[in-house]
Order: C-alpha cells, then structure tokens, then sequence
C-alpha cells in the first residue's frame, strides 16, 4: 500500500510517517512539495504518487491569526481538503481528514457525540468544519476530530508541549480552570486511525481523543505531577485572557462510537503519564 502524508514534519504527520514507514511506502510531503492552497500543485503531486491512502494532517491551526486572514484560513482547511477529496475521487484513494473539536459552540456539559450538531464560533473553526464536508464528498473517507493534540517525537509545538518545557524549567505557567478539554496524544491517535483502517470500520465521522475529560487546570496539574515538578499553576479564565478568537469552553469529545466498534483508546491521565516518562528519559539521555 501506498500512502502520502500531508503536513508530514508536524506533530501528527511526523508520527504516521515514523509508525507506517517500516511497513508501507509512505511519501511524506511539506508544503513546499504540495501546497493546499494550489490545485495544480495538488493534482501534480498526488497523480505522481497514486496513493492508495492520504492521510491530510496539514492544516492552519493560528486560531487566532484566522481571524483577521479568513483566506489562509480557508484555502487551507477548506478548499484545500476540497482539492484532495477530489483527487482521492479520481484515483480512488481513501481520504483521512484530520478536524478538531473547536466545530462545536461549548455550550454544554457532557462530551460531543458524531450526531451533535456543530456551531462553529470563529473563521478558523468554521473553515474546519467545512473541511470535514468536503472531505465526505469522496466516496472512500474519513473524518476524525482531535483535540489539544501533543506529543511526537522531538517536536515542541502544542500548548501541552509549551507547557512542559515551561515545567521543566521551573518557569510559572497558567492554566484555563474554565476550559475543559479531552487531550489527544499523537502516538494514541496514530494506532487507533490505523486501526480504523486496517479493521475497514465504514467511511464517516469518528471523534479521537484521549479518553475522559478536565480542564485545562487539572491537566497541567497532571503533567506536573508526572514531571516531578512542583511549580506554581497560576488559574487564568477564558475572559482574562480576552482573545481574538473564541473558544469553545466546555469540548471534551466522547470516543464511544470507537469504542463500540472496538477501538478503544487510553485515558488521557494515562496519554500524559507515557508522555512524560517519555520527556524523562530522553533528559536522561541526554545530560
């Protein structure tokens, strides 16, 4: 099997081309050899390649920035996922569209279902949502919503990320205690889509995050707690912060629909244990 990679130097991409590289013919693309933005750049590349897979792990993710760049925002995560679901149509690939929890408005207080119906609150999450439709326009597709992704190797880019280096070096760190979140890490996201596609689950909608839900406050906890570290957590809201775009404040995802189908996937106390032992050891390996 064939398989192209989108975005394939971010956290997710990197993943999936470190995981099926030692079992499939995995090409790795970057913006500069396929931008989303460009149709003919598309089209050139994936009729190059002929994918039997294309796992889009590209996307604009400056949620904010897409506020006053609605364009960027949209020809990327919208009209550039339009662009591989008709290319994946022609030669008969399977689409993998990666979307985010920010589809939804916040405005309740159990985990978001596949059936909930999203109401996006700002352009970056409106030009997701629109990339998950666009992806189910291609007969062989799936779209699986993450969220507050972190981990991948040797990369720091998530908040989760940012997080634990500012823990490691002692610095103060703030932590939304109004903001509740189910946290996705890489490693768990890569095994459970390749589950999906190697049990041929049906084309469609799946959420894929860590399992069981907190705040943003409690998680950092966690992770501090894994780390060994006992700085300071300042408790910051979503309204000190007065940001650009708006959040969705209440966003855990549930995984029941994977779960059911047999695909279950770790707690996300568990994710932040690995995690951290992970950023542990590559410390001591390196001192």
């Amino acid at each position: 099997m064939k398989v192209l990679v989108t975005g394939a130097k971010g956290q997710l991409g990197s993943t999936f081309v470190r995981v099926l590289g030692d079992s499939y013919e995995v090409v790795g693309t970057v913006r500069d050899e396929l931008d989303l933005t460009d149709d003919i750049s598309v089209r050139a590349v994936i009729s190059e390649v002929r994918p039997d897979l294309i796992l889009n792990c590209a996307a604009y993710n400056e949620v904010d920035s897409a506020e006053s760049c609605p364009e960027t925002a949209l020809a990327v995560n919208a009209f550039g996922v339009q662009a591989l679901a008709v290319m994946a149509a022609e030669f008969s690939s399977t689409l993998v569209h990666f979307s985010t929890d920010f589809v939804f408005d916040g405005n309740t207080s159990k985990p978001y279902s596949e059936a909930d119906t999203p109401n996006p609150q700002s352009v970056y999450a409106t030009s997701k949502l629109l990339g998950e439709w666009f992806a189910a326009e291609t007969p062989q597709h799936y779209v699986i919503r993450v969220e507050s992704l972190f981990g991948g190797k040797g990369l720091r880019r998530s908040s989760l990320d940012l997080l634990a280096d500012a823990l490691l070096e002692k610095e103060s760190v703030r932590a939304f205690t109004d903001r509740v979140v189910s946290p996705s890490y890489v490693e768990d996201v890569a095994e459970a889509t390749i589950k999906i596609l190697i049990r041929g689950l049906p084309n469609g909608l799946y959420h894929c995050v860590g399992s069981g839900s907190a705040s943003w406050f409690d998680v950092v906890a966690e992770l501090a707690s894994r780390l060994e570290m006992a700085t300071p957590i300042q408790p910051i809201t979503l309204k000190d912060m007065d940001l650009p775009a708006k959040r969705p404040q209440f966003s855990a995802l549930s995984n029941r629909k994977l779960a059911s189908a047999g695909v279950v996937i770790p707690s996300w106390q568990d994710a932040v244990r690995r995690y951290a032992d992970t950023r542990l050891k590559y410390i001591d390996e390196n001192c």
